[in-house]
C-alpha cells in the first residue's frame, strides 16, 4: 500500500499552493495568504459549520458547488474560489440574517472596536438591511457565574463557548436551549457555569454575548496599552496578554503559546490582576517601633537593616523566598546572600515541596508538549484540575482527542478521573506498596503496568498532597526514568519556584544547575563574582527555621515568602519568629510573616517588572513591564543593590538585563539565554534550558522504592484547591468570594465509624496543631483517609506526617 502523501497542491483564487495533506481549506488558504471569514471555527476545536460565513466556491465533476471551508479537508487537484459574486451575495446573505436580531449597541459592548462581526460586517456585509422589523430583546445581562455575563440578544449560535465547556475544559455546564428563533445558549436550571475555564469562553465569542465580569465597561480597546508575558499564577507560565488604563491592569488575555497553553487560561490566571490595585497593596517602608509597624523611608530602612545585618555573622542569618521573582531578582538575592551576607542557609522552597535535584536535575527531563505525542501517561500528582489548570486542559486533551492511555493515582476522585483508561485509588502512607505493586504488575494493577510498557511514556510525577513524603514522588520518578521512551515532568505548583532553584536558592545548588560540592563551578563562580562563596551546604526552610527557634540562627531575610501560613509546620515558623532577633521581609502585602517582621520593603512584583522566569519544564519566557508599582515601591534588585552598597559591597547589579546578561555567563544551563532571543521570533515561545550552549552539570539521584515506610490507620489527605487562600486571591475581589469554606471529607463508612453525618463538626488532630470541620461524604476517598482542602483559614496546621486522629467534636467552634 503506497504512503499517503504529506502535501497536496491546491489552486486558491487562480493561484496555485502546495500545502499540508489533511488541513482544513479554511487553514491551508490562511497559510497561503488567503482570509476567509469566520464565526464559528475556531483552531483547537471539532470543526462544525454552523455559521455558514465561511462559505467558497469549489469546482467539482457536476460544477462549482458552495459549501464550508471550516469543514472541507484539502484533496489534491482543489480547485477554491473565495471571492466570486456567489461567494460574496452568500456572505452578504449571512450577515444580513445574523443582524436581523442582533442590537446595534456597538458603542456600550465591551466587544466593540475588536469584534469579528463589526469587522466582518464592514469588510463584508451587504451595507445596509431589508429587515425593518423590531429587534427582539431579552433581561440582560444575565450572570451565568460569578465572572461570566450573558447578553442573549448578541449571541449568533455560533457554538464556540458550548463546545469549548465540552470538548475542551470538560465542563458541559452551557448549552442550547429550545429551538427554532428563540434558541438560546444557557446553564441548567440551578446550575451555574462554574467553570475554572469559563473566561475562556469570553475571549472566544466573536460577539460579546459573553462578557467578563471584571472588565465589562472598564475600558476600551483604543484605550489599552498592553504587552506580551506569562501567568505567574503556577509553575506552567501561559503565554498572556497584559492590559492596562491609566496604569491600572483591566484584563488579561490568552496567547496561543503552542507549546504551553495553546491559547486557553484558567479563570484565576484570567482574573487575579486585580490584586495589583489593591488598597492593602504596601507604598513605603515599614520599621518596627515600639511594637509596632510604622512607615519609613527607603534610606531610614535600609541604614537601619545594613547595621543590625552587619553585625552578625553570616552563617547565623536564613533567606527564605525567591520563588515568586523574577530570574533576575532571584539570581540577585542569591548573590546578595552569599556574598554579601555570606550565609549558606538558603531555600526558595517552604518544606511542601521536592528534592531540588529532582525538580531541575531529573531525567530524561520532559516538557508539555510531550503530551501530543505520548502513548501512556502515568499521572501520580496533585489534581491538576486544582492546582496546575491549564496542565491539566493539555493532558485531557491528550486522554480525549490524541487518544493516549491515562493512569491516575491519587488519594481521592480527580477531575481527570473521568476520562483515565486505568484510575489507582490509595490511602495517603500506602503509596509505596501501590508503587511496588505498579512495578510487579500485582494486586490489580497488571493492565495499568501493561500500558506503562507502551511507549513514549509521560509520567508527571509529585506530590499528591501536603502531607504525603516527597521521597514518594523521587521513587515514582525512578520507576518512570526505566519505562519505554519515558520522560518525567516533576511537579511544583509555586509561580517561579523551578527559576529560583536554577538561579542557586537551595542549600545544595549553584547557580545555572550545578552542585554546591562541584569545586570547579564553585571555583569559577567565585571568580566571576570576585568574593568567596560559602563551602558545604547550609539549612533548608525547615532547618533555618528549626535553627531561629533553638537560638543557632540569629536572623531571617524573607523574599516574597510567608512562612507562617505556607510552612507545614506554623508552630514551627511561630516559634522561630518569637527568637529571631531580626526579621526582614521584602513584600507586596503585609503577609503574616511581614506582619512580623522588623523591617518591610515594598517591592514590585507582577507587570511592573521585567526579566525572565522559568516554567516546569525548564522552558525560559520574558515577562514584560507595563505598569508603575504604587507610591514608594521598587524592584527588590534596586533595594538589595542599595543595601549591599550600604553594607560596603559592590553588587554589580546594574539593570535588569545586565544581570541577566551576568547570569547568563555564570550559570551554566543558562549560557546563551538573552532578552533579544526570548523578545524576537521562535523564542518569543520560550526556550528550554539547558541551551544548545550551556550544559546540565547536576543529576537526580534516583530514590529506592523499598527505603519509604507506608502509612498509619487514619491518614491525612491534604489537598490543593484552586481559590485557596493565597494573599493574592484574598486580595482580588474576583476571586476572594470563590474560595470554598474548609470542610473535612470522610466516606460514608468512616463516618458512620466516628457516629457522624454531613454537617456534623469533626475535630482533626495533625502533626502540628487541630482543628474543628464540618463533615462532608466522599465515597471517592479510600478508606481510612481524611480529606481537608489545603491553606483555607482555619486549616493550618494539619501538615506532614500523614497521619491523624479523628473524633466527633459536636457543639464546638473552629479552633487550630
Amino acid at each position: 500500500m503506497a504512503d499517503r502523501p504529506t502535501e497536496v497542491r491546491i489552486t486558491i483564487d487562480g493561484a496555485q499552493h502546495t500545502v499540508a495533506a489533511g488541513k482544513y481549506l479554511i487553514e491551508a488558504a490562511e497559510e497561503t495568504g488567503t482570509y476567509i471569514p469566520r464565526f464559528c471555527w475556531h483552531p483547537r476545536m471539532k470543526p462544525v459549520g454552523m455559521c455558514r460565513m465561511c462559505l467558497v466556491e469549489i469546482e467539482g465533476p457536476r460544477g462549482r458547488l458552495l459549501t464550508t471551508s471550516c469543514t472541507t479537508i484539502v484533496t489534491e487537484g482543489m480547485v477554491v474560489d473565495t471571492a466570486s459574486d456567489v461567494v460574496a451575495k452568500a456572505q452578504e446573505g449571512v450577515l444580513e440574517f445574523l443582524l436581523i436580531n442582533h442590537p446595534l449597541d456597538c458603542p456600550v459592548c465591551d466587544r466593540g472596536g475588536e469584534c469579528p462581526l463589526q469587522d466582518q460586517t464592514m469588510s463584508h456585509g451587504p451595507g445596509e438591511s431589508r429587515f425593518v422589523e423590531a429587534k427582539r430583546h431579552f433581561e440582560k445581562p444575565i450572570p451565568i457565574s460569578d465572572l461570566v455575563l450573558l447578553d442573549r440578544e448578541r449571541c449568533i449560535l455560533c457554538a464556540r463557548c458550548t463546545r469549548f465547556a465540552d470538548e475542551i475544559a470538560g465542563d458541559p455546564l452551557i448549552e442550547f436551549k429550545e429551538r427554532g428563533n428563540v434558541t438560546q445558549v444557557l446553564t441548567f436550571p440551578d446550575e451555574p457555569f462554574a467553570s475554572y475555564f469559563s473566561g475562556n469562553t469570553v475571549q472566544i465569542c466573536p460577539v460579546g454575548a459573553l462578557t467578563a465580569k471584571p472588565y465589562r465597561f472598564r475600558a476600551r480597546p483604543w484605550d489599552l496599552e498592553a504587552v506580551e508575558s506569562v501567568s505567574l499564577v503556577d509553575t506552567v507560565h501561559s503565554k498572556i496578554s497584559i492590559q492596562a488604563s491609566q496604569n491600572q491592569a483591566v484584563r488579561i488575555n490568552a496567547i496561543d503559546n503552542d507549546p504551553t497553553n495553546h491559547g486557553w487560561l484558567s479563570d484565576k490566571d484570567r482574573f487575579i490582576f486585580d490584586y495589583l490595585g489593591s488598597e492593602e497593596r504596601l507604598t513605603v517602608p515599614l520599621i518596627r517601633h515600639e511594637g509596632e509597624l510604622v512607615e519609613a523611608t527607603w534610606g531610614e530602612a535600609i541604614t537601619l537593616v545594613a547595621e543590625r545585618l552587619g553585625a552578625v555573622p553570616g552563617d547565623a542569618v536564613g533567606a527564605i523566598g525567591g520563588a515568586n521573582a523574577t530570574n533576575e531578582e532571584a539570581y540577585l538575592w542569591g548573590k546578595f546572600l552569599r556574598t554579601v551576607v555570606g550565609t549558606p542557609h538558603l531555600d526558595a522552597q517552604l518544606g511542601d515541596g521536592l528534592a531540588p535535584e529532582l525538580l531541575v536535575g531529573v531525567t530524561p527531563r520532559g516538557v508539555i508538549d510531550d503530551l501530543e505525542r505520548a502513548r501512556t501517561i502515568l499521572l501520580w500528582a496533585g489534581d491538576l484540575k486544582e492546582e496546575l489548570p491549564v496542565l491539566y486542559l493539555r493532558v485531557r486533551r491528550a486522554a480525549t482527542i490524541l487518544g493516549a492511555t491515562l493512569i491516575v493515582v491519587h488519594p481521592r476522585r480527580t477531575g481527570l478521573h473521568d476520562v483515565a483508561a486505568h484510575t489507582v485509588t490509595y490511602r495517603p502512607g500506602d503509596g509505596p506498596d501501590v508503587l511496588r505493586k505498579l512495578m510487579g504488575a500485582q494486586g490489580g494493577l497488571a493492565a495499568a503496568r501493561a500500558a506503562l510498557d507502551q511507549g513514549p511514556v509521560v509520567a508527571i510525577v509529585g506530590r499528591t498532597g501536603g502531607a504525603e513524603d516527597p521521597r514518594l514522588a523521587e521513587a515514582v520518578a525512578a520507576f518512570a526514568a526505566g519505562l519505554p521512551e519515558a520522560t518525567i515532568l516533576p511537579l511544583v505548583r509555586r509561580s517561579n519556584v523551578y527559576g529560583a532553584l536554577d538561579m542557586g536558592l537551595s542549600p545544595r545548588l549553584l547557580p545555572g544547575r550545578v552542585s554546591l560540592e562541584d569545586e570547579e563551578a564553585r571555583t569559577a563562580l567565585e571568580a566571576a563574582w570576585g568574593r568567596p562563596v560559602p563551602a558545604g551546604p547550609g539549612r533548608d526552610a525547615t532547618g533555618i527555621l528549626q535553627g531561629l527557634a533553638s537560638g543557632e540562627l540569629d536572623v531571617l531575610l524573607l523574599h516574597g515568602a510567608d512562612p507562617m501560613r505556607d510552612h507545614p509546620d506554623p508552630k514551627l515558623a511561630a516559634a522561630a519568629f518569637d527568637t529571631a532577633r531580626l526579621v526582614v521581609s521584602f513584600d507586596q502585602f503585609v503577609s503574616d510573616s511581614s506582619h512580623l517582621a522588623d523591617v518591610v520593603f515594598p517591592v514590585e512584583g507582577f507587570a511592573e517588572s521585567e526579566g525572565t522566569v522559568t516554567n516546569l519544564e525548564g522552558r525560559v519566557q520574558k515577562v514584560n513591564r507595563l505598569l508603575n508599582g504604587p507610591g514608594q515601591t521598587r524592584p527588590s534588585a534596586a533595594a538589595l543593590d542599595d543595601l549591599a552598597s550600604a553594607m560596603g559591597v559592590d553588587l554589580g547589579a546594574g539593570s535588569t538585563e545586565a544581570i541577566g546578561k551576568e547570569l547568563a555567563t555564570v550559570a551554566p544551563a543558562y549560557r546563551g539565554i538573552s532578552w533579544d532571543l526570548l523578545d524576537w521570533g521562535d523564542g518569543r515561545r520560550g526556550v528550554v534550558v539547558p541551551t544548545a550552549d550551556g550544559e546540565q552539570r547536576l543529576r537526580h539521584t534516583p530514590v529506592d522504592p523499598g527505603l519509604i515506610a507506608g502509612g498509619e490507620r487514619f491518614a491525612l489527605h491534604l489537598g490543593r484547591v484552586l481559590y485557596d487562600d493565597g494573599v493574592r486571591t484574598r486580595m482580588s475581589p474576583a476571586l476572594a468570594g470563590l474560595r470554598p469554606e474548609p470542610f473535612v471529607a470522610l466516606t460514608s463508612r468512616d463516618a458512620s465509624s466516628l457516629a457522624c453525618g454531613p454537617g456534623d463538626q469533626v475535630r482533626v488532630e495533625g502533626a502540628y496543631g487541630s482543628v474543628v470541620l464540618p463533615v462532608v461524604i466522599d465515597q471517592t476517598l479510600a478508606e481510612g483517609t481524611v480529606y481537608v482542602p489545603a491553606n483555607l483559614e482555619g486549616t493550618a496546621g494539619l501538615g506532614a506526617p500523614a497521619s491523624v486522629r479523628i473524633t466527633p467534636a459536636r457543639g464546638e467552634g473552629d479552633e487550630s
